[in-house]
């Protein structure tokens, strides 16, 4: 499973902005329509709120991708 490491600058980021800059898809309208398919996983739940906050420590799955959030710097 490929892992990206999302180095979080503030308190959180939305879900849908997080898949954006990630490159997971190309807009953040396009992430609110990916959330409300069920397929995105965080914390080993299906969420379903596309502005769910993300915060540092979290994992998001798509597909076979996982996304760990960790701390800048």
């Amino acid at each position: 499973m490929p892992t990206i490491r999302f180095e979080l600058d503030r308190e959180y980021v939305e879900l849908n902005q997080l898949l954006k800059l990630v490159g997971l898809c190309d807009s953040g309208g396009m992430g609110k329509a990916i959330v409300a398919t069920g397929e995105v996983i965080v914390d080993g739940e299906t969420e379903l709120r596309k502005t769910a906050k993300i915060r540092v420590g979290q994992v998001v799955r798509l597909d076979d991708v996982e996304i760990q959030v960790v701390a800048a710097g």
